[in-house]
């Protein structure tokens, strides 16, 4: 199933959250999440994180990893680790804007989610 987009190109005008996607072989592997946000407003935010599922209906209380908040457009990579999780598979993305200042109160950004497998005694090498 991987490498795939957890979360394919969209433009948000809302808090949201994607679909369930299913990890397939890579249940219990380390991945890259990879977030990419195409298209912003100035004064704006944006929070992402990332949840996991073993049945794809109850998705607990925490997600499995949130990026740092974002302002700007740029592709940013944060590495999550499903070893000790290996009764995950599935997996949904997650967001809430937020915007400020002067004109349409309304937020927007154009964003999508990547993951991939990561080879770790590559990476640490």
């Amino acid at each position: 199933m991987l490498p795939a987009f957890l979360l394919p190109e969209t433009v948000s005008r809302q808090d949201g959250l994607g679909p369930a996607i299913p990890l397939g072989d890579g249940a219990g592997k380390t991945l890259l999440a990879t977030l990419g946000i195409i298209r912003v407003l100035e004064q704006e935010s944006l929070d992402l994180s990332i949840w996991g599922s073993a049945d794809g209906e109850n998705w607990g209380l925490q997600p499995l990893i949130t990026f740092p908040q974002k302002f700007y457009c740029g592709t940013y990579s944060m590495v999550l680790d499903l070893s000790k999780n290996t009764n995950i598979r599935y997996l949904q993305a997650r967001w809430k804007m937020k915007r400020w200042g002067r004109g349409d109160p309304s937020p927007m950004f154009g964003l999508y989610v990547f993951l991939a497998k990561v080879n770790v005694a590559t990476a640490v090498a």
